[in-house]
């Protein structure tokens, strides 16, 4: 006899009255719908250490982006299935379409493979027509009635909602067995309706095929196990496929013709935590649910208290309690009249007993005031939940899994669901392996950490945002194509990126990764590879860009164990071909490159200094002056170089001053001569608060600037100004009043310009008659 149990994936009322039904009708087989790959995998659920929210991760070796996830909640009917067949000692097994079909069928489609894992989610077998997302408005075709018939027997119930209607009819229920003969019913008549309104001629589209002979596969697996004779058997699949497969036998041979000659391809299948946020609809999962959180408070509450009315008293003191924790008011009077509240909208809505709405409802007017903020707060940790799962140890692994599990437990580092800020204190042995660790995942694409902006002083400190995804099962996996190791896997990563790298900054912006994750064994190669690229790049702002990363590698290769020789027979070469070529570089940049190769100069000079080499300190100097004094230049970059003489002693403040008074003289351009000392103040303001000479100069050429001149340049000498502190600002703003540093003649400049010697004159005129003076011959003024 086979009875088929048509369940919602994820539903906390469907498990309990699948559980019921199975103890009252104890069969000798159990059949789920499920990927058969992973029958075998089963037994692993008898172990004590397997703790739900978990997923069965199908994956193909050749294909790594064909993945599928088959999620397991505690609530999950399936689980309980299966969980009912182990623990009473009888065979259980899984009948959907095996994936090594399924995913030979997407492959072959393809013409190029570009699938991401969340494509993978969205494309699992438990993505079923009947647990679709929620559809406010009514089918109207037979193809939107078949993906989502639940919304369209909601509407038929007078629900808007599917998900509130499942719930209410379903999920709410302590009792009653009966449930799935009515779903049996329900599903069967809306399949004949849906076939009667489809036009024969129209043929198979590709999801209802796929479908048909997902139904055909399960149809033959309960075919062989009546031929094993098992004489009980259990049936557990989706609602919309329960009619299709309660009689098995008149479509045997139309269900070989569909199945025949399918192709193949080479599955695994291992299990790996969930979470309940990717098991909710807005993580991508297409048979995911709204509240996994309230779901498994369902099905807890109704396992250890058995009554219904006390599952809103235990809702409303978690919140109470979440509420508290964030300094929130939610006394126990409170409580009480919010299970009150809820309890009175459950009875004007005709409900049996209150449901997510009516709490949330209750919730908000009394525990939240009106506000709708905690109730955010309420969603993500109670509604949706931030449950992680665990497999046990014994569970088949790669042997790059197998080592990140080993590190992840000595340095204490525990995959946990959400966002987790680590700060990291590198003086420390464990903090400094943390980081390695996190680094070199990194260099493996496994983004488990995010880098943050650190706080405080010191380059000691480190800080991470962790966030452990199930989709990083996947990449771990894909990952191990490159070593048995975290660290030979992401040493053969690097040498591979660095065969591929073309460009100087890709190899500098590695060497850097490679530095942070202290992989030692990877820099020799990537520096042989960087030299041979460097000798055939001809971009002095790529030769600029690689020297500072080869230049921390010789100021701490004795901490990282590098080849000193190796880097400085590089770097010698990098600097001398900056020496050489530099110049010509220079040569006729418009504002944007100018920009751009005054941030590489700077780099470089800074890089050059901590060197400590006087021969290339000597060289580098020697092209500053050159082009302190070459044509064609953009100014900007004439005034920087100009400024970093001054700053390293290599120019006194005389001779500078004298080449700022050159390039403000009346020959220069306006904007030429603001762009020259834009690049003359670059970096700091001190050079005027602190050299009379230099404030002179600057102060004569904006004094003599014509009044078009001057608003023309306004802008470019503003922008200038406004990169310096505040404090030097206030100290330059008081010394323009008090007139300190400025010279005699930029004094006497201002005051003939502004002197109006007619008006002077008409004016003395008017005051010598009040006092009775008159103008002598010599132009003396004489009393009467």
């Amino acid at each position: 006899m086979t009875t088929v149990f048509g369940i919602r994936h994820h539903g906390p009322g469907s498990a309990r009255s699948l559980v019921r039904s199975l103890q009252a009708l104890s069969p000798d087989i159990v059949l789920v719908e499920g990927p058969p790959e992973a029958t075998d995998s089963l037994s692993l659920l008898a172990e004590s250490d397997m703790r739900p929210p978990v997923a069965l991760l199908l994956y193909s070796p050749d294909h790594l982006q064909q993945a599928v996830y088959y999620p397991f909640a505690v609530f999950s009917p399936e689980w309980q299935a299966c969980q009912y067949a182990i623990s009473n000692h009888i065979p259980v097994r899984f009948i959907d379409l095996p994936q090594t079909h399924q995913m030979a069928e997407r492959v072959a489609q393809a013409s190029t493979i570009h699938s991401t894992v969340q494509q993978s989610i969205q494309q699992s077998a438990f993505t079923a027509p009947e647990i679709s997302e929620v559809s406010t408005e009514p089918p109207l075709t037979s193809e939107q009635m078949r993906q989502d018939p639940l919304s369209y027997l909601a509407h038929a119930a007078g629900y808007t909602d599917s998900e509130r209607w499942w719930e209410h009819l379903v999920e709410h229920r302590q009792d009653d067995t009966a449930i799935f003969t009515a779903i049996l019913e329900a599903m069967s008549a809306l399949r004949e309706d849906i076939q009667t309104q489809q036009d024969p001629a129209e043929g198979y589209s590709p999801r209802q095929r796929r479908e048909a002979q997902r139904e055909a596969y399960m149809r033959q697996c309960i075919r062989k196990a009546k031929k094993e004779n098992f004489q009980q058997i259990a049936v557990v699949c989706g609602a919309w496929h329960s009619p299709a497969v309660s009689d098995p036998l008149p479509a045997q041979k139309a269900d070989s013709t569909l199945l025949k000659g399918l192709p193949k391809l080479k599955v695994k299948a291992t299990w790996i935590p969930w979470t309940y946020d990717r098991l909710s609809t807005r993580g991508g999962y297409g048979a995911g649910i709204t509240s996994p959180g309230w779901y498994h408070h369902l099905w807890q509450s109704a396992r250890s208290q058995g009554a219904a009315t006390q599952t809103a008293i235990a809702w409303l003191t978690k919140v109470a309690r979440l509420l508290r924790k964030q300094d929130l008011d939610a006394s126990a009077a409170s409580v009480i009249e919010a299970v009150r509240l809820a309890e009175t909208l459950a009875a004007m809505r005709e409900l049996a007993m209150p449901g997510l709405s009516e709490l949330n409802a209750a919730t908000q007017t009394v525990l939240c005031f009106g506000d709708e903020m905690p109730l955010k707060l309420i969603h993500r940790q109670l509604i949706v939940g931030d449950r992680i799962g665990q497999v046990p140890a014994s569970t088949p692994l790669m042997p790059l899994q197998s080592d990140l599990q080993q590190l992840q437990k000595r340095l204490r580092l525990k995959p946990e669901a959400g966002d987790k800020l680590l700060t990291l204190d590198l003086r420390k042995p464990t903090d400094l392996a943390r980081s390695h660790l996190l680094h070199r995942l990194r260099l493996l694409a496994i983004d488990w950490g995010i880098p943050q902006p650190s706080t405080g002083k010191g380059t000691f400190k480190e800080a991470w945002q962790l966030s452990w995804t199930p989709e990083l099962s996947l990449t771990v996996i894909e990952a191990g194509r490159w070593g048995n190791t975290i660290v030979d896997a992401a040493v053969a990563k690097v040498r591979h990126s660095a065969c591929e790298a073309t460009q100087l900054d890709g190899l500098t912006h590695l060497l850097d990764r490679v530095l942070l994750s202290d992989l030692s064994a990877a820099i020799v190669p990537l520096m042989q590879r960087l030299q041979a690229v460097a000798a055939l790049s001809s971009s002095a702002v790529h030769l600029m860009a690689a020297l500072p990363p080869l230049v921390n590698i010789l100021r701490y290769r004795d901490v990282r164990q590098t080849d000193g020789d190796l880097v400085r027979q590089v770097v010698n070469g990098l600097v001398t071909r900056l020496c050489v070529g530099l110049p010509v570089a220079c040569a006729s940049l418009d504002d944007e490159a100018a920009e751009t190769m005054l941030d590489a100069i700077a780099r470089t000079h800074s890089a050059i200094s901590l060197l400590r080499q006087p021969e290339h300190s000597q060289s580098w100097s020697a092209v500053l002056l050159q082009l302190c004094e070459q044509r064609q230049l953009h100014s900007l970059i004439g005034g920087y170089s100009c400024r970093l003489l001054l700053d390293e002693g290599s120019l006194l403040p005389e001779a500078a001053a004298r080449r700022l008074g050159l390039a403000l003289s009346l020959a220069a351009e306006p904007a030429h001569a603001a762009a020259w000392v834009e690049g003359f103040l670059r970096g700091s303001g001190l050079l005027l608060l602190h050299d009379a000479t230099i404030w002179q100069v600057l102060d004569e050429w904006v004094c003599e600037l014509s009044e078009e001149a001057f608003t023309v340049l306004l802008p470019l000498l503003r922008r200038t100004f406004s990169r310096f502190p505040a404090s030097e600002r206030q100290q330059m703003g008081a010394g323009v009043r008090l007139g300190s540093g400025l010279s005699r003649r930029a004094v006497a400049s201002r005051l003939s310009r502004r002197f109006d010697t007619e008006r002077a004159d008409a004016s003395l005129q008017v005051a010598a008659k009040l006092l009775g003076l008159s103008m002598g011959e010599a132009g003396e003024w004489n009393t009467p």
